[in-house]
C-alpha cells in the first residue's frame, strides 16, 4: 500500500487494488482508520479524536487529489500538514 504522506506520527495509505467508496487509511501508532474521500468521514477504525481532526484537516486540502490517485490508480505523494 503506497505512503501518500506523513506527519505528526501519522501515516496516509492507499490501496489501489480495493473496491467500495473512494477511501483511505490513516495510521497513527496501534490505531488505524478508514476515511471517504469525499465527506471525510472515519468510515472505520479507532483513532484518538486529535489524530483524527488532523488527518480531516489534512485530507480537506487534498481530497481532489486523492480522488484522481482512486480514479486513475496512479499514486504520488501529497505534501503533509504544515
Amino acid at each position: 500500500m503506497p505512503v501518500i504522506t506523513r506527519f505528526y506520527g501519522i501515516t496516509i495509505k492507499m490501496y489501489f487494488n480495493e473496491h467500495g467508496i473512494p477511501h483511505f487509511h490513516a495510521l497513527y501508532g496501534d490505531y488505524n482508520g478508514v476515511f471517504n474521500i469525499q465527506t471525510l468521514e472515519m468510515i472505520e477504525g479507532d483513532l484518538p479524536n486529535k489524530a483524527q481532526k488532523l488527518i480531516e484537516e489534512w485530507a480537506e486540502s487534498y481530497k481532489d487529489d486523492m480522488q484522481k490517485m482512486w480514479d486513475t490508480h496512479e499514486f504520488k505523494k501529497l505534501p503533509s500538514l504544515e
